[in-house]
């Protein structure tokens, strides 16, 4: 699939895979940052690195290596202007310590700190940053990019998602629709990207193979939140 079939499947089905996005030499690049941090941030006891958030904050080189020519690409493609990074989360689900994700949509964004708006709402406050539901024209303008850093399949974690989803706005948990004969498994091999909406109703089974499942979740959006709320993240592309 190329870069326009795929945006065209993603604004349909809510949902889309470009495999091969990112070349071999890159992932390394990128792997190799990952495990520089772990090894400064975690001791011998730490068996498990799951996620880290804030991650172009805290480890600024991965920029560089993210946002190569294709991603550039993409977003320009997908944009009537140039988006900037609002949320950037790296996920490692390891075999002997992985979790189980029930059926979402990804409804929060961060900010940097609270107001009370109307049309904001839903306020959290974990791991120091402030998280909150926008209205939902800011969440129908975000595109997710998970980037794969390892091959992904039913076996060790991939996301199950409900196409077509997206469209249909926030939606209550008794009237999702959910049945194995309209959710989708997403493969995703090794620098392939996945495409999605935070509206898309999504989910993924614990890891059963024995192999890691790392991923790079990235948030864009062209969306100015009200004054005075601002973006924690946002980062120019």
């Amino acid at each position: 699939m190329n870069m326009s079939a795929a945006l065209e499947s993603f604004r349909k089905e809510g949902y889309a895979i470009l495999p091969n996005f990112f070349s071999e030499i890159e992932l390394e690049e990128i792997a190799s940052c990952l495990e520089v941090y772990g090894e400064d941030r975690f001791d011998e006891n730490s068996q498990h690195l799951f996620a880290i958030r804030q991650l172009l904050s805290r480890i600024p080189k991965l920029k560089t290596h993210l946002f190569n020519s294709n991603l550039k690409g993409l977003l320009s493609t997908y944009y009537d202007k140039l988006p900037v990074l609002t949320k950037a989360i790296y996920f490692d689900k390891p075999s002997a310590s992985n979790w189980f994700v029930a059926y979402h949509q990804d409804l929060s964004i961060s900010v940097k700190d609270k107001f009370d708006i109307k049309g904001y709402k839903n306020w959290t406050h974990k791991k120091s940053q402030y998280g909150v539901q926008p209205p939902l024209d800011i969440l129908e303008n975000i595109l997710t990019i998970r980037i794969h850093l390892d091959d992904t399949t039913k076996g060790n974690g991939a996301l199950k998602v409900i196409p077509k989803s997206h469209g249909k706005g926030v939606m209550r948990n008794e009237n999702l629709g959910i049945t194995q004969e309209n959710e989708v498994i997403c493969n995703v091999s090794r620098g392939g990207i996945m495409l999605m909406s935070p509206l898309t109703m999504h989910a993924s089974h614990r890891t059963t193979n024995g192999k890691r499942r790392r991923v790079i979740h990235l948030e864009f959006s062209t969306q100015q939140l009200q004054s005075p709320l601002e973006w924690l993240e946002a980062k120019a592309v």
